[in-house]
């Protein structure tokens, strides 16, 4: 393992990288973005070890600050969706509604597409996309048995493998610090001696690690649903805490469901409610639906309800229907798109790469299966799809892992003084547990602010889901202003339950709020 020096953390050796500017001129027909939004692409060195080497391009999007009533610009405003493997190509697109007026006339909207996603550089890989939306598929069962255990373990190794075959030497270069490095560039690129950012979810780790190597370089940061920073937590034990936080977001969609049981008719309990999926569930392990959705895909469908709780009424209408014969609106909401197939093998290709590259992982199977065993006695819903989605780091094929930056400590080399920062959380985040937003700004210090939204779970809170939170957070980005220290919000409503005839208009979620993808 390689320690971090001094010299690891500047961003661009040298500067000359940060003078290069960007050309913005029409979008590519593929980013699928409005008229008024132009692109540009930033070259950085693939390897910042030798920035006279081999360069990639990262792909960035951007529109004009309105001056909607006079506003003054002040500068522009970077967003990273998190993942790793998000893209936030979209995010200009954001300028048209309501929520982001007041914003979007005071700031450039900018976006992008970190190294390796999209179109940015060259794409990371790890298997054959139509091997990666194979469809039906089977989750883990609760308990799994050896011979399966077994067999996923030889699938990670193969998939580790195939990181290194498909992706190449460049596989390393895929971590946090080489985001930092490319965001560094970004900033100056765009003309901004101060970075303005918003990151959610791994976004939040990506600022928070920025604003630790170069302090002097913020002058607003916006932190929406927080990963735990501590060092002794990234990555493997951020993703074990994910298990009960799943749990009770789980326990909250079926609570909700019970509820509603003279709507869905999928019972007047939680535990009726869980049977209600049980037997959905034995049903597609029996047949698939529409021979593409399996148990895989209905777990896959269902953890997007532990994500976001817009989705509940079309996720409990999908479960009565298929109940009552009809197995149309599950297929529809499960099934995968192979029109996405190599995006979203992509996507998983980033987060893997990124996450096994960033820290030490467990190397010996029986750690993975000790700690997993236990937490699946109580968190059942996700704690061995999750494990088995990284398990490829314990054999990953890059020998010289990174080691997490202490967060909040100061670093040699790094000047100026942090500005005030802003948290947002949702109290019952899954995803990224509400300890983590307490960690990140005890870490980022007495001036740094929080916002919790109470009584709520949905991952990623700014942007259209609850007015009081996004007041603090307009307040913050127009103003600088963390004055007010911790603040609380109230949740925002429950969703509506849909009745089955309307369930085609509540499938999709809610179209104003900021979503950023599932880690």
């Amino acid at each position: 393992m390689r320690g971090i020096t001094s010299a690891n953390h500047r961003a661009a050796p040298g500067s000359p990288l940060a003078g290069r500017g960007l050309d913005f001129g029409p979008c590519a027909v593929v980013e699928g973005l409005a008229p008024d939004v132009r692109c540009a692409t930033l070259r950085v060195p693939l390897d910042y070890a030798r920035p006279d080497g081999a360069q990639i391009g990262i792909t960035v999007s951007r529109v004009g600050a309105t001056g909607a009533g006079g506003a003054v610009r002040q500068g522009a405003l970077v967003y990273n969706p998190g993942g790793p493997g998000g893209n936030g190509m979209f995010f200009p697109l954001v300028a048209g509604l309501p929520e982001w007026r007041r914003v979007a006339a005071a700031y450039d909207l900018v976006g992008y597409a970190p190294r390796g996603v999209g179109r940015s550089g060259p794409p990371v890989s790890c298997q054959d996309p139509a091997d990666h939306a194979r469809a039906p598929s089977q989750a883990p069962p609760a308990e799994p048995d050896p011979a399966y255990k077994r067999r996923r373990v030889a699938e990670a190794r193969e998939y580790a493998r195939g990181c290194a075959r498909r992706t190449g030497a460049g596989l390393a270069s895929y971590t946090t610090l080489n985001n930092v490095r490319d965001l560094h560039v970004l900033r100056a690129a765009l003309g901004e001696p101060k970075l303005s950012f918003m990151g959610a979810s791994y976004g939040t780790y990506l600022g928070a690690v920025y604003a630790t190597l170069h302090p002097g370089h913020v002058r607003r940061m916006v932190f929406d649903s927080a990963v735990d920073p501590d060092p002794r937590r990234v990555w493997y034990a951020d993703n074990l805490a994910q298990a009960p936080g799943f749990e009770r977001r789980w326990a909250d969609f079926r609570a909700w469901a019970a509820r509603h049981h003279s709507v869905y008719g999928l019972g007047g309990t939680p535990g009726a409610v869980q049977a209600s999926y049980d037997r959905v569930r034995a049903a597609l392990a029996r047949e698939p639906a529409g021979g593409v959705v399996g148990t895989g895909q209905l777990h896959s469908a269902y953890l997007r309800a532990a994500y976001y709780d817009e989705v509940w009424p079309g996720r409990a209408a999908a479960l009565a229907a298929f109940l009552r014969g009809d197995p149309g609106p599950l297929v529809e909401l499960a099934a995968p798109d192979p029109a996405m197939a190599a995006e979203d093998e992509n996507a998983t290709a980033v987060y893997t790469a990124t996450l096994c590259n960033d820290a030490p992982w467990p190397a010996d199977w029986e750690t993975w299966d000790r700690d997993n065993t236990e937490l699946a006695r109580t968190a059942p819903f996700e704690t061995w799809t999750n494990a088995f989605l990284n398990l490829p780091c314990a054999f990953w094929p890059v020998r010289e892992r990174q080691r997490p930056v202490d967060v909040g400590a100061r670093p040699a080399g790094a000047a100026g003084v942090l500005p005030g920062t802003l948290v947002v959380a949702a109290e019952r985040d899954g995803a990224t547990p509400y300890a983590g937003a307490l960690e990140l700004r005890r870490r980022l210090g007495p001036r740094a602010g929080l916002v919790t939204e109470e009584g709520a779970g949905t991952h990623g809170v700014v942007g259209g889901r609850n007015d009081c939170v996004d007041a603090h957070v307009e307040r913050y980005l127009l103003t600088g202003d963390t004055s007010g220290g911790d603040a609380t919000c109230a949740p925002h409503p429950e969703p509506a339950p849909v009745s089955l005839d309307d369930r085609a208009a509540s499938a999709q979620g809610h179209p104003r709020a900021l979503l950023p993808p599932v880690v």
